[in-house]
């Protein structure tokens, strides 16, 4: 399976494992059934970004409906909305199926002594980072693509109006759902959001013997952070550069969020220095500024006083 090599960073301690993010396979039959049940809601997501980058808002029919409203600009931006919104529906639909999966993946990634079962589970370890590269991608093109907001907005509005008007409103979306949809695209990285939603919820519901599993949890986002830092420094990533990249920067993000204190403290397992010079150094050539700017923006901890100023200056 994984390679284990020494990786020195002050102490002779962490263990670096290679995985393999392209080829990994399940090994055990534990592991195959989480993986096919995974596998079925990650086969979607290149279909939900495809979708999400071809988004196109209604901005000039929504601005007519507003500066000029008739029943005719009404109806025409309406009837333009409907598309996108199944679209946001469709988006929204996914999340679910990603927070309905990912607490099995995640426990059983973290049930053990993470640094032995990412050596030993490569196959879900790869499924991990997967969704950690599908939801930096989704929100970093949500972020970028304001008629998203704007459509659901106006949307929303035009609704309730219809109903009071008693016009056709020609959605199948129940209001309960509207409003839940409402929440998920208020917060400008929603599905990262809507992850650490879900993993605060596990640790929540699920408390373990010995060994905690909020523990473990971070001790795995920690742990596959530095594997990704290694693995672009030391050219061992091949063309996966910024698939690495992706997968540390979230298992920072979320790491931060989850522990109480936070990710950039002197005393942090997470090379944070590492991590962050060699986003610095990739964004010379490669497109990941957005990187950068979530673990500026989405982190909850970079401005505790804690924090080291050059760990700071690194992310100004």
């Amino acid at each position: 399976m994984g390679a284990l090599i020494s990786l020195i960073h002050g102490e002779e301690d962490v263990n670096f494992v290679f995985v393999d993010f392209k080829n990994a396979t399940p090994g055990t039959d534990e592991e195959k059934l989480v993986f096919e049940n995974v596998a079925t809601v990650l086969s979607k997501a290149p279909t939900v970004l495809e979708s999400l980058g071809n988004y196109e808002g209604c901005e000039e029919l929504i601005k007519k409906a507003i500066q000029e409203p008739s029943p005719e600009t009404m109806d025409s931006a309406w009837e333009a909305l409907l598309p996108n919104i199944d679209k946001l529906k469709y988006y929204y639909d996914f999340s679910i199926e990603i927070e309905e999966v990912f607490p099995n993946l995640l426990s059983t990634l973290c049930k053990n002594d993470p640094h032995q079962t990412i050596s030993q589970l490569q196959g879900l370890t790869k499924q991990l980072a997967e969704t950690f590269d599908f939801v930096l991608r989704f929100d970093d093109m949500k972020m970028v693509n304001p008629g998203i907001q704007n459509d659901f907005s106006f949307y929303r509005r035009s609704r309730n109006q219809r109903r009071i008007n008693k016009a056709d409103v020609a959605s199948n979306i129940q209001e309960e759902v509207t409003n839940r949809m409402s929440l998920f695209y208020a917060y400008p990285t929603p599905m990262m959001n809507s992850l650490k939603e879900t993993i605060v919820k596990f640790l929540t519901k699920d408390e373990m013997q010995g060994r905690s599993l909020q523990q473990n949890v971070t001790t795995t986002l920690a742990f596959i952070a530095n594997i990704c830092q290694r693995m672009v420094e030391k050219k061992l990533a091949d063309d996966n550069d910024v698939f690495c990249l992706r997968c540390m920067t979230a298992s920072i993000i979320l790491y931060d969020n989850i522990d109480p204190k936070g990710a950039f403290h002197k005393r942090s397992p997470i090379f944070i220095k590492k991590c962050l010079t060699t986003l610095k150094q990739k964004a010379v050539a490669q497109p990941v500024e957005c990187l950068l700017n979530a673990l500026r923006f989405t982190t909850t901890h970079l401005q505790d006083e804690e924090t080291p100023g050059n760990i700071k200056q690194l992310l100004q």
